[in-house]
């Protein structure tokens, strides 16, 4: 990969929906090889896909919140189900494992204090594998990517 594939990316990350035309006219190609490049992007699983940002405020999901989760149990079966039933909330937006603790990282979106409290006492904590549940509410978003 080079200066041009970087800037490639660069400009996609930003404006995914831009023309072949507009992007080879950005980085300062043909749009023959500009096109040629982007799909040896693809190919190689460099651009795994594109996709819409969606405004969490209109959506009806503008509270953020961060929470850290430790669990008591360590056999594979109560670790799968726990993992399963997490990732199939719908408030759950980011969910990861994590090396030391605490054991996983959530990210949850959803319309307000009152519907994060309903999803946190009838959905996340009663789950029979959580020892420990800490939650982190985002005073302002400086920078994302995703």
């Amino acid at each position: 990969m080079d200066a041009v594939d970087r800037e490639i990316l660069f400009h996609l990350r930003h404006d995914g929906r831009l023309t072949n035309v507009e992007l080879a006219k950005r980085v300062g190609l043909t749009p023959p090889p500009c096109l040629r490049r982007v799909k040896r992007l693809e190919e190689a699983g460099v651009i795994t896909g594109y996709r819409a940002t969606v405004d969490p405020e209109a959506m009806g999901r503008g509270l953020e919140v961060l929470i850290d989760v430790e669990i008591y149990a360590n056999d594979r079966r109560t670790v799968e189900e726990f993992e399963t039933t997490v990732a199939s909330f719908d408030e759950v937006i980011e969910f990861r494992r994590m090396y030391g603790r605490p054991d996983y990282f959530i990210r949850v979106a959803v319309a307000d204090h009152a519907a994060y409290e309903a999803f946190l006492t009838r959905r996340l904590s009663g789950l029979p594998a959580i020892l420990r549940l800490q939650s982190h509410l985002t005073m302002k978003k400086i920078k994302s990517e995703a």
